[in-house]
């Protein structure tokens, strides 16, 4: 089974939507560099939801 890990992005890399809103950063869920979700406002809300996946694998 593949590992799903949080990714940050900061900047420019952050979708226009989510700028225009005043973030400067998004999070995502990435499995072997893909992308599993899409842009995620919070690192909170990325951990909810990497816990929903994979229930007990987050280490932090």
């Amino acid at each position: 089974m593949a590992t799903i890990e949080i990714m940050s992005v900061i900047g420019s890399a952050v979708p226009a939507n989510l700028r225009d809103q005043g973030l400067l950063a998004c999070w995502y869920l990435v499995s072997n560099g893909e992308p599993v979700s899409g842009p995620m406002p919070s690192l909170a809300s990325a951990r909810a939801l990497i816990e929903k996946l994979q229930p007990g694998t987050l280490l932090a």
